[in-house]
């Protein structure tokens, strides 16, 4: 037996008189309403349901149930795709008739007019549109040929009407595009706000403004993961990674900025994601913050204001990227100080973060000169881990492979390292950053490369001189870039007034690696003798610490140096 329920306001559970009557023959009619977008007036739901409420009544239909897709686009989506019609046209028995209130709200294309038709012929069904060619109804008889005929027909002027829409919206949106400080609409970037242009239309300006129930404002947001990335060198404060700002963003709940948009628009937050194509998505109640999130934010040049179609910028007819706000996020020093960071960061992140070995990288074998690694699984209740030679475990062969007991090698580095460094004031070095025209030089290059490729593709005379202004706009700007010069960044030396021993005193096992590595420490360990040993045989190791590539290490190891002498 179908059970319906009340929608959108209306109780259709008197369609169990059916079920008392069986001899009652009246048609039971589905009514279909689909709106692409919620917002459109002119083809509100209340206007397709009254239109259907008289087109069942006019044909002696009761109406038993409502199919509302709204939000749904029918050139995107076939009605066996649609959340509800779909539903609904997998339970052919339930109805005998569909209602719609006209062509273009039920299909868009040839080809779904021809499944749908199909679909309806096979369990002998009625397709009714309130308001068909004329204003007047039209039924569709699929028991014959004609009634085919002329659906398809319909359709295909319903799919010619979509394709000229289509293209009415895609050439007003490209003019758009070549305007200056003129957004064309759509969820912004984030950090950006719509907001009214002088002299009509709409650009975009940073949202600093915190909007109630939304969280922090983007901008703030933004200025924060940047501060956070970039720690504070000149009070020894080192840059966080993108993982773990990720992560403290979650934590706090601040809205990622999907969810931030949705609640901002007075929607609800999370939605469908992921899932292959011909498999069941995920839905999730928020959307988190991760670290391909912030890396690809910070890398936008959005956040130049520059305007960006299909991942690449938009540009005048002189090469220069077109505007879209008039008050950037960052300066074009700012965007390139991040990018050089999180470039730097993508080269060289190997740190182990998985150990609390403080000699991870320090300590190695003297007989292979290989890594040594703490051994945590003690064969006794009371044995202290030790750092031993994992030559097996590269496939190397070690002649005379060296073990020792942890917490005493750690307790002799940390002796020798302070001794030699510890009394030292700590010193840090500020980039201040400088401008180099080759990103956008390269990035302008690529873009080049890639339009001369289409190089005599084109076969009218508008379209060879649409393609030779592009070309020279590309060109224009190369040559701009190229006669812009380099300002080389600089390096500042700043004291922290702190010592080596106040930063190893209040770091934590990672930090104090860190230190260590930073100053090119190293630790060799050879094999030991038999015996029960009560402390370190000294005779075993050999600490240096030597320069390295790390300016700090440099400038407090000559320091180290020179008192020595």
């Amino acid at each position: 037996m179908a059970t319906f329920t009340q929608v959108s306001g209306r109780d259709f559970t008197n369609t169990l008189v059916e079920e008392v009557n069986p001899s009652y023959d009246q048609p039971r009619a589905l009514s279909a309403i689909r709106l692409s977008v919620e917002t459109d007036e002119t083809t509100s739901p209340g206007r397709q349901r009254e239109a259907n409420d008289k087109a069942a009544a006019s044909i002696g239909a009761r109406v038993i149930g409502e199919a509302v897709d709204l939000g749904v686009s029918a050139s995107k989506t076939t009605p066996f795709e649609r959340p509800e019609l779909g539903e609904w046209l997998t339970r052919p028995d339930d109805f005998d008739v569909i209602l719609f209130w006209r062509l273009d709200r039920a299909v868009r294309s040839m080809a779904d007019m021809s499944a749908l038709v199909g679909w309806a012929r096979k369990h002998g069904k009625r397709l009714v549109f309130a308001e068909g060619p004329g204003g007047a109804r039209l039924e569709l008889d699929m028991t014959n040929v004609v009634g085919e005929l002329i659906a398809t027909l319909l359709a295909f002027a319903a799919q010619m009407e979509a394709q000229s829409i289509a293209e009415r919206v895609l050439g007003a949106q490209a003019a758009m595009r070549m305007m200056a400080l003129r957004w064309r609409g759509s969820r912004p970037h984030y950090g950006y706000v719509p907001a009214p242009l002088e002299g009509g239309g709409w650009t975009l300006v940073p949202d600093s403004e915190p909007v109630e129930g939304c969280g922090p404002a983007p901008v703030a947001v933004i200025e924060r993961i940047i501060r956070a990335l970039l720690g504070d060198p000149a009070r020894g404060v080192d840059g966080k990674t993108v993982s773990a700002i990720a992560e403290e963003l979650n934590a706090e709940g601040i809205p990622s900025p999907r969810d931030y948009w949705a609640l901002r628009k007075g929607r609800t937050t999370g939605g469908k994601t992921g899932g292959a194509k011909g498999q069941k998505a995920v839905t999730r109640e928020r959307f988190k913050w991760t670290p391909n999130m912030i890396t690809k934010l910070l890398r936008s040049p959005a956040l130049l204001g520059w305007k960006m179609h299909q991942g690449n910028p938009v540009r005048d007819g002189e090469g220069r990227p077109i505007m879209v706000t008039a008050d950037p996020i960052l300066t074009r020093a700012e965007y390139d100080r991040v990018g050089a960071l999180l470039d730097s960061r993508a080269i060289d992140n190997r740190e182990r973060k998985d150990t609390n070995a403080l000699l991870l990288g320090v300590v190695h074998c003297v007989s292979c000169g290989g890594r040594m690694y703490l051994n945590k699984q003690a064969r006794k209740a009371n044995q202290a881990p030790t750092y031993k030679c994992n030559s097996h475990a590269r496939g190397d062969a070690c002649q005379a492979p060296a073990n020792v007991r942890g917490d005493w090698v750690d307790d002799y580095v940390t002796r020798e390292f302070l001794a030699l460094i510890g009394r030292l004031h700590v010193t840090r070095v500020v980039e201040v950053p400088g401008y180099d025209p080759t990103p956008e030089l390269e990035a302008t290059r690529a873009e080049f490369r890639e339009h001369q490729e289409q190089k005599g593709r084109q076969r009218s005379r508008s379209a060879r001189d649409e393609w030779q202004r592009r070309a020279d706009a590309l060109d224009a700007r190369m040559a701009e870039l190229e006669e812009t010069p380099k300002v080389e960044a600089r390096r500042e030396v700043v004291s922290t007034g702190r010592t080596y021993a106040d930063d190893w005193t209040d770091a934590d096992t990672a930090g104090r690696r860190r230190m260590l590595t930073d100053a090119g420490a190293h630790l060799t360990v050879k094999r030991g003798t038999r015996g029960g040993w009560r402390r370190l045989d000294e005779s075993r190791v050999v600490f240096t610490v030597r320069e390295s590539d790390h300016a700090d290490a440099a400038d407090y190891l000559n320091a180290s140096f020179a008192e020595a002498a």
